[in-house]
């Protein structure tokens, strides 16, 4: 099993930074793959950001594209979501997942941080 814990969401003002924080446990050295999902009040889930635990290959959404930037630490088993220039539109429930296959779907999930961007 995989154990996944976010922190770092809070209230930010439009035009600010946030920068959020997966924590990995368990047996992570099964996964290839970690990534960033996002889910608004009353929307689906939406990909964000995505790493690859070995290469550090990354892959965005176009809409977060130039303004986000995921990075993972190997040593510590902890992936980052660095968020700049957050809009209103960014406010939402933000996950962390981990994925054995990097083909397939992601396998294990947090529990979600809370980011809201005020206007």
């Amino acid at each position: 099993q995989v154990q996944l814990v976010e922190s770092g969401g809070g209230l930010v003002q439009a035009g600010g930074s946030l920068r959020l924080t997966c924590a990995a446990s368990g047996r992570i050295f099964r996964t290839s793959k970690m990534g960033w999902f996002r889910q608004a009040l009353g929307k689906e889930r939406e990909f964000v950001a995505r790493i690859r635990w070995t290469s550090g290959n990354t892959y965005y959404a176009d809409s977060v594209k130039g303004r986000f930037t995921i990075s993972r630490d190997n040593a510590r088993n902890t992936v980052y979501l660095q968020m700049n220039s957050l809009k209103p539109e960014d406010t939402a429930v933000y996950y962390c997942a981990a994925g054995i296959d990097y083909m397939s779907d992601y396998d294990y999930w947090g529990q979600g941080t809370q980011v809201t961007v005020s206007s």
